[in-house]
């Protein structure tokens, strides 16, 4: 039996890999078998979770250049990403509080967009984005700060502290590169109030599992826009707060065929006044008359999100086809976009000889509010504007349609790789913008 030491390049730590009979080595740095690519520490990473310490740093990168149409067909390439620096801590083997866990995270974007400069008209932006790790400033942001602790043998769950809606309600996956398909949808469409990562609040979270297949939820978000502000950051007081939001949801987990689905059903309320999109304050058109908007009491809307994994690969449910949906619909008179659809698919290890990589293929549509296009004619008609060309001509707004095509590349257990293609029909949900094609390629890694 042997034991000798290993130096981190990365790192100052001396780390001690242990080696004994019938045993095997901690996995190295850049060892293709970890999950970390600066590996298991020699063995002090794994010794540390199994005293209820886990310290990550995630990483993504996005890469986009539009290959054809879109506002500027000049062809170049944007670069955005993020750092993720993570803690979670399991109180109950560190200090003895049953089924409680610490978490913390702080995240840091910086970067372009393309479709800011490329793919939409800037009178009007895109409603979604070729590259969805931009965002809600290009900063360094507290984004997880949180306590949860489970009652009654785990049947009550309840999280307090600071996080975002996205985390529990509404949830779903982040593969795709385009943001009409990656987190929670109701976060990308009415964004002044729901807030997505890497933004956090104050909030809690409310949950009760009623069987091991369903349980129900409820939460409390502050709803401060300062949270959004470039320089707020790390911001823990309350000022500025507008009022709260109340999500709840009902999910459903069940196995069909012994293969794994997930169906939520929820619904948001805002209390926080919210301008109407369309009426003045003596209810007339604003788009006529010119005057301040109608301030409407409060906002709501619901969504439904659908995923099920429909077949296995040769017997092997850790591959397959899974399809999904997402469908969310919003306050009529306060909200820019009223309605979204997609659907999708996901197949995980399609081929034989590389059965950790998958397949994505899917398309969304995102609707503009009926009212926004009508007060934007109406605003051009009195400024005696027809020109879409005139710098001043406010363009019309119908419906955005967005879709993706990736392959997967698991390259490593700590590195995935997607390339992918986009297609981008009326940009902004104007349709005198060209449909663009986009090349994607996103880096997803964990340190």
């Amino acid at each position: 039996m042997e034991c000798r030491n290993r130096v981190l390049a990365k790192g100052a730590l001396t780390l001690l890999a242990i080696a004994c009979s019938g045993s095997v080595l901690a996995a190295e740095a850049f060892s293709s078998e970890s999950k970390w690519m600066t590996g298991d520490w020699g063995g002090l990473r794994t010794e540390l979770l199994e005293k209820g310490y886990d310290f990550t740093v995630d990483y993504v990168g996005e890469v986009a250049g539009n290959l054809h149409g879109g506002y500027n067909d000049d062809k170049t390439a944007r670069y955005s990403d993020q750092f993720a620096l993570g803690m979670h801590l399991d109180l109950e083997k560190i200090l003895g509080w049953q089924d409680a866990e610490f978490k913390l995270a702080i995240t840091e974007r910086s970067g372009r967009n393309l479709s800011n400069d490329r793919i939409a008209d800037p009178r009007t932006g895109q409603l979604s984005s070729a590259q969805e790790v931009w965002g809600r400033g290009q900063t360094w942001r507290l984004t997880q700060m949180w306590v949860k602790q489970k009652y009654f043998d785990g049947a009550l769950d309840i999280k307090f502290g600071q996080f975002g809606e996205g985390e529990d309600f509404n949830s779903f996956p982040c593969d795709f590169q385009n943001l009409a398909f990656c987190g929670s949808q109701v976060g990308n469409w009415v964004g002044g109030v729901w807030y997505n990562w890497p933004v956090s609040q104050w909030a809690l979270r409310v949950k009760y599992n009623i069987t091991p297949e369903f349980f129900v939820q409820v939460g409390a978000y502050e709803q401060n826009p300062s949270n959004l502000e470039t320089g707020n950051g790390f911001k823990l007081s309350g000022s500025g707060t507008k009022g709260a939001i109340i999500p709840v949801e009902m999910v459903w987990s069940p196995k069909v065929n012994d293969l794994p689905g997930e169906y939520r059903l929820g619904y948001y309320y805002s209390n926080a006044k919210a301008d109407d999109v369309y009426d003045d304050v003596n209810g007339r058109p604003q788009g006529i008359t010119g005057n301040d908007f109608k301030s409407r009491s409060s906002k709501h809307g619901w969504w439904v999100v659908a995923q099920q994994q429909v077949t296995a690969h040769e017997g092997d449910s850790s591959r397959g086809l899974s399809l999904f949906a997402n469908f969310t619909v919003h306050d009529q008179a306060t909200n820019v976009v009223d309605n979204y659809q997609q659907v999708g698919m996901v197949y995980k290890g399609a081929f034989n000889a590389r059965p950790k990589d998958d397949i994505g293929l899917a398309v969304a549509r995102i609707h503009v509010n009926d009212d926004v296009k009508k007060r934007a004619e109406q605003i051009n008609t009195a400024n005696g504007i027809s020109d879409y060309e005139n710098p001043a001509y406010l363009p019309i707004q119908r419906s955005e349609y967005n879709a993706e095509l990736y392959y997967g590349i698991h390259v490593t257990n700590w590195l995935t790789v997607r390339p992918n293609v986009q297609y981008i029909k009326s940009p902004g949900g104007v349709d005198q913008v060209d449909n663009a094609v986009v090349a994607g390629l996103k880096i997803q890694s964990s340190f």
